[in-house]
């Protein structure tokens, strides 16, 4: 466990023993000149990577010197056949390296289902990251053929690639977001201002992993458990629910730490998570949810595809085809292929909606629109993330199949009971009692209520320390905003309640948990 948790940022020996040699290293080795600074942080992300499973560090490295060494040649001849050439080489080469650790198992399995054949599962352990890392790199070959790489010195590149604060669970990053960072001669030297607002971030975000992810966990893993028993109406939103906003809290917990992280060293992450459940469409919820993988998808996948040049069947059809891919690079599975499917079915549909909306007079009152439009979105990505946490396909269809009333609806006894007056009422429409109960299930929806009231209401992480620009803006573009009513600024009372705050979260550390975005 000890050795597991130095790679988690949730963990007593990341916080109180790796970072702060990393931090104190990086701006001591920086008076000997940039180069020996990025070079002691690459160190440290290597040491970082390494402790998780040494083994791996080889394959790392093998990937960052090939990557490099293709990415310099596609720049030097980016205008010839052989340039074009190369470029084709190394991306077959990075996707073939990651089908074989990440997909081998899947499509051995499934072939043996299809064919009835007994090839041998070769049980691949899936080096932490990867994903990561390759989809890093390809967007490096794809810039530099496309003239965006400027900058080329190796050890700056491995920094870029194996940085600690992105390296297991993204952003996807640019190589010209990064670069000029890491060269800005103020970035090496110690900033009490970086300091204070990337401790705060990773404060809000540490709060959200440990107080309010993991405490749901426990409720959301009760309902996909393989072969329970069929679940009534309120149990199974119960657990889709509890679900849905573990992982976002989770996810929006562990891209704030990675950015207050980053900002100790001057650095500026791309934002990655933008109040996703908040979005009016489906469209919306993927520019705001995994930003830099949306971003990747289109840029890389959409676009070269054919993106919406080719008229309506062709968008349709490359919307489609670049969810899918999208939901297999989550996962090797069946349910993440389905689950890329849903979301390129609901981003089909709501096109659709939006060209018959152009074309008819009739509109919603702009209030009730808004809010129809945020309540549809939450309820399809809610019924997908079933198959994208169901540990296989018959778990995730028991599930749905319980939301939508399949096995009835049930209600503990003494909540039944409690409701004294509306009890027939409620018997007349079918819901039945049950014993015992009683007490998780208030639990269960008690910290729903609590994540929506939060997500729904509050405002982002990003927007309360929007006055001192926490991350990268958008696409490389400043969008003015008023700020909210709750806005971090340097002040006693808000390092008290942040003190308070990561306190709070320190005393729930005695069992570090992964962050879910580790298993992809």
């Amino acid at each position: 466990m000890i050795i597991w948790c130095l790679v988690l940022f949730n963990s007593y020996s990341f916080l109180f023993l790796f970072l702060p040699l990393t931090v104190l290293g990086f701006f001591l080795a920086a008076r000997l000149g940039k180069a020996a600074g990025a070079g002691w942080l690459a160190a440290c992300s290597l040491f970082f990577y390494a402790w998780w499973d040494y083994r791996y560090l080889a394959l790392l490295m093998a990937s960052i010197c090939a990557n490099y060494l293709a990415g310099s040649f596609i720049a030097r001849n980016s205008a010839s056949a052989k340039g074009r050439l190369a470029l084709g080489m190394a991306i077959t080469a990075n996707l073939l390296l990651l089908a074989y650790y990440k997909y081998a198992d899947f499509f051995l399995s499934s072939a043996n289902a299809v064919l009835g054949t007994d090839w041998p599962i070769l049980g691949i352990i899936l080096p932490i990251g990867i994903s990561f890392f390759t989809f890093t790199q390809i967007a490096f070959l794809a810039d530099a053929y496309a003239g965006k790489v400027t900058e080329y010195r190796f050890i700056y590149y491995i920094l870029f690639v194996t940085y600690f604060p992105h390296l297991i669970a993204g952003p996807v990053l640019h190589h010209k977001e990064m670069m000029p960072q890491f060269d800005e001669d103020r970035n090496y030297r110690p900033d009490a201002a970086n300091f204070a607002i990337g401790l705060t971030i990773f404060a809000i975000g540490l709060a959200k992993k440990v107080l309010i992810a993991d405490n749901l966990a426990g409720y959301a893993a009760t309902a996909f458990v393989p072969g329970a028993d069929p679940p009534t109406f309120f149990f199974a939103w119960g657990g889709a629910l509890a679900y849905a906003f573990q992982l976002y809290f989770d996810f929006s917990g562990y891209s704030d730490m990675a950015i207050g992280l980053s900002r100790i060293f001057g650095v500026r992450l791309p934002l990655n998570f933008s109040s996703p459940y908040k979005a009016h469409n489906i469209a919306e919820f993927w520019r705001r949810w995994h930003m830099t993988l949306s971003r990747f998808l289109r840029d890389y996948l959409y676009i070269p595809l054919g993106g919406n040049r080719h008229g309506t069947f062709r968008r349709q059809t490359n919307l489609i085809t670049t969810m899918l891919l999208g939901g297999l690079w989550h996962g090797a599975g069946w349910n993440f292929v389905i689950w890329g499917g849903l979301h390129g079915g609901f981003l089909v549909i709501n096109q659709l909606w939006q060209n018959l909306c152009q074309r008819t007079p009739f509109r919603l009152p702009p209030r009730l629109g808004r809010f129809l439009g945020v309540a549809l979105t939450f309820l399809c990505v809610v019924f997908a993330w079933v198959y994208f946490r169901a540990p296989d396909l018959a778990t995730a269809n028991r599930l749905v199949a319980g939301m939508l009333g399949a096995f009835g609806a049930a209600l503990p006894e003494p909540i039944l009971s409690g409701l004294g007056p509306f009890r027939a009422l409620i018997e007349a429409l079918g819901i039945r009692s049950y014993l015992g109960g009683g007490a998780i299930f208030v639990e269960t929806w008690a910290w729903i209520a609590f994540g929506s009231l939060i997500a729904f209401l509050a405002p982002n992480t990003q927007e309360v320390m929007g006055r001192f620009e926490p991350a990268l803006p958008e696409e490389g573009r400043a969008r003015l905003r008023p700020p909210p009513p709750i806005s971090w600024t340097p002040q006693r009372r808000n390092a008290v309640a942040i003190g308070l705050l990561f306190a709070f979260g320190m005393l729930a550390l005695s069992r570090p948990t992964e962050f879910l975005y580790f298993q992809f």
